[in-house]
C-alpha cells in the first residue's frame, strides 16, 4: 500500500506517485471534519506557467493518462479507509498538478470512472474541476456530468490577471466568464472562484468594488486563499488584518465569500505548492 511521503500537523497527507517512465506525480489528501478531499493531479507539470504556483516552475512534461489519474485516488483512498474506516470515501478537487482541462479526455475517463457506481461510486456533486480559464476545454465542461467548476481568477483586471496567470493574454476575463455563463449548472451550483491573496496585489476596495460588477450578477462564490510562499516566489501573503479587511469588504458589497483554510502549508502541500520536479 503506498503510504505518505510526508505528513503534517494538521492532518494533511501528500503521496508520491512514481509512474511507469520514471516521472512521479503528487497527491493530496485534506482532512475536515465530516468528510477529507483527495486533490489530484492531471499532468506532470503544467504549461499554464502561473506566477503564484510552484508546479508552473516544473513546464509541462507530459499528460496523466486516466488511469495514471484514477490510480491517484485508489492508492490514497485505500490509505484512508485503512487509517480511519469509519468515514466516508474523500472527495475529489482536481487542484493539483497541472490544468485538467488541458488535458480533456483523460480528465473525462477518469471523472467517468469515478462516478460509476462499479468504480470511485462518487457524486458529481463531490468532484471539483478546477481550472486557469482554458477556454477549449470550458467549452466542453458540459461533458464532465454537473461536476463543480472552479476558476482561477485572482484579479478581476485583465492586465493584472495577465501577469499572474499569462493564459489570460489569449482568452481574458470577460471570454472566459461569457463560456462559464454558457455551461449548464444545476440548482444552488456556484461558480467557484479561486482567490489568492498575494501582499499588496490584489485586495484593495478598488479590487472588491471589480469583483462586485464582475460577479454580483452571477451565481458565484469568492474563496479567498493567503497566498502559500515557495522557494522562488515572487509574492508574499497578506497579514491578518489586511486578509480580514479584505474578507469584509467583499461581504459588505453582498458577495458570497468563503475564506480556505491553509492546510498542508508546511509540508509544501497547500495550494500553489506542488513540484515533485522530473524524477528518473
Amino acid at each position: 500500500m503506498l503510504t505518505p511521503a510526508l505528513t503534517s500537523p494538521d492532518g494533511t497527507a501528500k503521496f508520491l506517485h512514481t509512474l511507469g517512465d520514471g516521472l512521479s506525480v503528487e497527491s493530496v489528501l485534506i482532512p475536515f471534519s465530516k468528510r477529507h478531499s483527495v486533490c489530484l493531479s492531471s499532468q506532470v507539470g503544467c504549461a499554464m506557467a502561473c506566477t503564484f504556483c510552484h508546479t508552473g516552475l516544473m513546464g509541462l512534461k507530459r499528460h496523466l493518462s486516466s488511469q495514471e489519474i484514477t490510480q491517484q485516488y485508489i492508492d490514497v483512498k485505500n490509505w484512508h479507509l485503512t487509517h480511519a474506516p469509519e468515514r466516508l470515501p474523500p472527495t475529489v478537487v482536481f487542484m493539483g498538478q497541472g490544468e485538467p482541462l488541458h488535458n480533456f479526455d483523460a480528465l473525462k475517463s477518469s471523472i467517468q470512472w469515478l462516478t460509476d457506481h462499479t468504480g470511485g461510486n462518487i457524486g458529481p456533486r463531490m468532484i471539483t474541476v478546477s481550472t486557469a480559464g482554458y477556454v477549449p476545454g470550458l467549452q466542453r465542461f458540459a461533458e464532465l456530468g454537473g461536476v463543480n467548476l472552479a476558476l482561477s481568477l485572482h484579479s478581476p483586471f485583465d492586465e493584472e490577471r495577465s501577469q499572474l496567470i499569462p493564459l489570460n493574454k489569449r482568452w481574458n476575463v470577460a471570454e472566459v466568464f461569457k463560456v462559464i455563463d454558457a455551461i449548464p449548472r444545476r440548482r444552488r451550483q456556484y461558480i467557484n472562484c479561486e482567490y489568492l491573496l498575494m501582499k499588496g496585489v490584489n485586495h484593495s476596495e478598488r479590487h472588491a468594488d471589480a469583483l462586485r460588477e464582475l460577479l454580483g450578477p452571477r451565481q458565484a462564490m469568492v474563496n479567498l486563499i493567503p497566498f502559500n510562499p515557495f522557494p522562488g516566489a515572487p509574492w508574499q501573503r497578506p497579514s491578518e488584518d489586511e486578509i480580514e479587511t479584505f474578507m469584509q469588504q467583499l461581504v459588505a458589497r453582498r458577495l458570497r465569500v468563503f475564506r480556505r483554510t491553509t492546510k498542508g502549508e508546511e509540508i509544501m502541500a497547500a495550494c500553489g505548492q506542488l513540484n515533485t520536479g522530473v524524477r528518473s
